[in-house]
């Protein structure tokens, strides 16, 4: 099983890893620091290298461990040298972070969970369910943002009993009820003062990484669902 790293620390860019398994184009590691496509979150790009070769990594998937899919074959038992696609990585981290800043600001101030979400390097958006937003509200949804931004606050993360965190937790916000009753400990990712949910994604360290938000639009969902698009400059 490959060894999740990401979990604990989202800064680092390069790694020394082994392969365990090469079949086809997909190769498992010992340890990693991609992430792997989930949870709105797109996979990390970036290379392996080892003994002058390189192998661009062009997706990452989880199902029964974690395959990385590369551009040839790499031999069982090589160690090689991965790097992220950095660029790409910091502004999936940037989104992620914000999204969460914009769920728990619907929830609180528009009584409106999130149903989904989707973030890309340059956009994303976000499904409520929710009536439908006027331009008053899109307008006051950037502005509270973009204080939130503004604020510093620090983005941690932490593991947390599951039977601990359905007691103390917004279950509306957080939906453990959605997750598989054999999780029993869960990753928390705590906004200073204003947010805590269970997440498996990459953060930044502080909400002031976000940058600038701009609310580019909204459009219905279907009944009661309203999909909101944000970019971050």
């Amino acid at each position: 099983m490959t060894d999740a790293l990401y979990m604990d620390d989202s800064s680092v860019r390069r790694f020394e890893a082994t392969v365990d398994r090469s079949l086809d184009g997909r190769v498992v590691l010992d340890r990693t620091h991609f992430y792997p496509d989930g949870g709105g979150q797109p996979a990390d790009h970036g290379v392996l290298r080892a003994d002058g070769e390189e192998w661009a990594v062009t997706d990452v998937r989880k199902t029964d461990t974690i395959y990385h899919h590369v551009d040839g074959e790499i031999p069982e038992g090589t160690v090689v040298e991965g790097e992220l696609d950095w660029e790409r990585r910091y502004a999936h981290m940037r989104y992620h972070t914000a999204q969460h800043l914009l769920s728990a600001l619907l929830l609180e101030e528009f009584d409106a969970p999130t149903r989904g979400n989707q973030l890309y390097a340059d956009r994303a958006r976000i499904d409520v369910a929710h009536g439908r937003f006027t331009d008053e509200d899109l307008a006051q949804v950037e502005a509270r943002m973009n204080e939130l931004v503004a604020d510093a606050r620090s983005v941690t993360w932490y593991t947390m009993d599951r039977e601990e965190a359905e007691k103390t937790l917004d279950t509306e916000r957080t939906r453990i009820d959605l997750l598989p009753d054999s999780i029993r400990e869960l990753r928390i990712v705590e906004i200073e003062g204003y947010d805590r949910t269970a997440c498996a994604g990459t953060h930044v360290t502080n909400t002031e990484a976000c940058g600038r938000v701009e609310v580019t639009g909204r459009e219905s969902g279907g009944k009661d669902r309203e999909r909101l698009h944000f970019t971050l400059a």
